[in-house]
């Protein structure tokens, strides 16, 4: 028999876990882990360790198979990362091949941004040199006396001229900018405290009086006369749904009047949309269209327009609904009773809802914006401070108070903030639904989204120079002037984008090359990351896109910069004014679904303004030929050269920081810079064959 020590050590070579490997092909395979053995399972026979009758050995093929499989997995993951980098090479290929750009022509923003980077190209170029050589990057006070080659003079010549004279202005600035973003983000954080505020007390505007139901008669009900405009221009993939939503509000219809305010210079178009209002006034509807001869002031020369007709002096309340909304039949139930019995209540403003936010990933991105915009600045500024920015639709105004702030005026891009800010003025107070929805159309393509934006930033700078000596002037209280000033427009609309694009663009990457003036890890990263943790709340599902989230704000820095620059300084691009491209998904599929309900049976109120769906059903089919037809004629995504240059700045500044080992700088230029290629490069949002 063995000697004691010789049994235990046989026993204990073969402990373990035993497990039972299943497999019915490469990619389905499981492992079942059994019971751990025994000391029953070792038994010695015949001076051997032998398991007994029954037992279950390890067998070594078992966990060579899971090594073997575990191993096919990871080579599967590399090789789809390897087809998805060359899909993404080629996609890269097929943009540069296709030449089109976003033609900068001598814009001064692009020349400077062009600068910085050939600046730190031949700054890249000239410390690597020294790096190799032997200087080190870390240690800013180096030591001059043994130069031995011209080179070295030049080097610490350099070194000499960045820490006498570039650093401190550098870091200076610098500082100006930490101190401005932490005052932003302790804004941001206030107005998340006032939304959770709201939350947990259940806070939100009560009508005093609520309305009959319409089924009922309006006996006794409060239905006054209300003006429905739905401004549009050459939109012509989304004004049919537009209209039908409209048109079927739950109201009395002799109380209700709809204007379709075309401003579309396209023949086509007009007839189209005319054709449109033509068959719901066959079917009873209260609905008239308006084109304009002389077509001036974009959006607001438009409403100003239809507010001039005789009939509107017989109407109370006047909603407006751009041409891609679509209201709930119940939004006016909903709406209207807020304004009863208060009489100081001059707007209702609903929130929005985006029926393609899931399209791709650039309305994912927006949405995450919007969200926190309508959950938490909008409904906190609307409970505790009764005054927000108009949204320009899915808003209701009492007619007196547009009245007597002045009316539409054509003087800036952003008609709506403009109306809202002199409503103020006025002592007119606003009221913001959250729970109140009006469904619309994220942009898809990275295009439009861009000039949306350009619009949204360059306005309000406008606004600002304008508005400036009436809110000084004006009578209301000294706090509320404080809030418009600093709050409203500098803090929010201007300090913002100058912080994000100095901060992050310009200075992050100059403190690589110009290593004496610090920028602290916690403003490249824990700041950003707590702030956009606190944006993404508002919409939990889209917390998976929290990093892509930082990252595109970043990108779209550089637009919102140079709006809020045009639009301070009153540059070319100020007035600019594109209407954002819509592609009309909900349309279709808010058509079909009516058609489909043909034979159900409808509200007693609706018998007489639904069209003929047999019409209906073929304007389908002649859209679904157009959209194929465009899609067979080959277009091209742009190329964006603010954004690439911008790109290869952090890409280099990336590597020089990679040089010194700066970890968490080297991380953010460089995920940062590869955001910037993908934009510019529009290989985000809508894809284009």
């Amino acid at each position: 028999m063995s000697p004691p020590s010789l049994w235990w050590a046989a026993k204990e070579t073969h402990r373990g876990t035993p497990v039972v490997v299943k497999m019915e092909n490469p990619n389905n395979w499981s492992m079942v882990e059994l019971e751990s053995s025994s000391d029953d399972d070792f038994l010695c026979q015949n001076d051997a360790v032998v398991p007994p009758k029954g037992g279950r050995n390890r067998n070594a093929k078992q966990l060579t198979w899971v090594l073997l499989l575990r191993a096919h997995r990871a080579a599967g993951c590399l090789a789809s990362l390897a087809a998805a980098f060359l899909s993404l090479t080629s996609a890269v290929r097929r943009r540069l091949a296709s030449g089109s750009t976003d033609t900068p022509g001598k814009s001064r923003f692009f020349a400077c941004i062009k600068g910085f980077l050939i600046l730190s190209l031949l700054l890249l170029a000239f410390e690597t040199a020294a790096y190799f050589k032997g200087w080190h990057f870390r240690q800013p006070d180096l030591h001059f006396y043994d130069v031995r080659s011209a080179f070295d003079w030049l080097y610490s010549t350099w070194v000499l001229i960045r820490v006498g004279c570039l650093a401190p202005p550098l870091q200076l600035l610098t500082t100006v900018c930490i101190v401005l973003f932490l005052i932003q983000s302790l804004d941001r954080l206030i107005l998340c405290l006032g939304c959770l505020w709201i939350k947990l007390r259940n806070i939100k505007p009560l009508a005093k009086h609520g309305i009959m139901d319409l089924e009922s008669g309006d006996a006794g009900g409060y239905f006054p006369m209300v003006l429905l405009q739905i401004p549009m221009c050459n939109e012509k993939e989304v004004y049919q749904q537009s209209i039908a939503a409209v048109c079927n509000l739950e109201w009395p219809k002799g109380r209700m009047l709809v204007q379709v305010l075309d401003d579309s210079d396209d023949p086509v178009t007009q007839s189209m949309i005319k054709e449109d209002v033509y068959k719901w006034q066959q079917n009873g509807a209260n609905i008239i269209y308006r084109h304009r001869v002389i077509r001036e002031g974009y959006k607001a020369g438009n409403l100003k327009s239809a507010m001039n007709c005789s009939y509107v002096k017989d109407y109370e309340f006047v909603a407006i609904f751009d041409a891609d909304f679509q209201p709930n039949p119940d939004f006016l139930m909903r709406t209207i009773p807020h304004f009863k019995d208060n009489e100081e209540v001059g707007l209702v403003q609903a929130r929005w809802s985006f029926v393609n936010r899931e399209e791709n990933l650039l309305t994912r991105l927006q949405l995450i914006n919007l969200a926190f915009h309508f959950e938490v600045e909008q409904q906190v500024n609307g409970i505790f401070l009764n005054f927000f920015g108009f949204n320009g639709t899915a808003g209701i105004w009492r007619i007196k108070a547009l009245e007597e702030s002045g009316g539409w005026l054509e003087r800036t891009t952003v008609e709506d903030m403009d109306i809202a800010v002199r409503a103020h003025l006025h002592g007119w107070k606003f009221v913001f639904l959250n729970d109140v929805e009006c469904q619309c159309e994220l942009p898809e393509s990275y295009e439009a989204y861009r000039k949306q934006q350009h619009r949204w930033h360059s306005g309000p700078m406008q606004l600002f120079r304008l508005c400036l000596p009436a809110i000084i002037r004006s009578e209301i209280s000294i706090l509320k002037k404080a809030n418009i000033i600093f709050l409203f427009f500098l803090l929010r609309k201007l300090i913002l984008p100058f912080y994000s694009f100095t901060l992050f663009c310009i200075i992050l990457p100059m403190t690589m090359f110009i290593p004496e003036a610090t920028l602290p890890s916690w403003v490249v990263c824990y700041i950003p990351a707590t702030m956009s943790f606190l944006n993404i709340l508002p919409s939990p599902k889209s917390f998976p896109f929290i990093v892509p989230y930082l990252l595109f704000e970043n990108t779209m820095s550089v637009t919102k910069f140079n709006a809020m620059i045009s639009g301070l300084f009153q540059l070319g691009s100020a007035y600019e004014w594109v209407v954002t491209k819509k592609s009309g998904r909900s349309s279709e599929g808010d058509l079909i679904s009516l058609a489909e309900k043909e034979q159900s049976p409808v509200p007693p109120h609706r018998n007489n303004s639904e069209p003929n769906l047999d019409e209906m059903r073929e304007e389908i089919m002649q859209q679904e030929q157009l959209a194929a037809e465009k899609k067979k004629k080959k277009k091209h995504n742009r190329i964006y050269t603010k954004e690439l240059a911008l790109a290869f700045l952090l890409l280099t500044a990336s590597a020089r920081s990679l040089l010194s080992a700066q970890g968490i700088h080297f991380y953010f230029l460089l995920f940062q810079g590869i955001s910037f290629l993908l934009v510019g490069l529009d290989l985000i949002g809508e894809q284009v064959e």
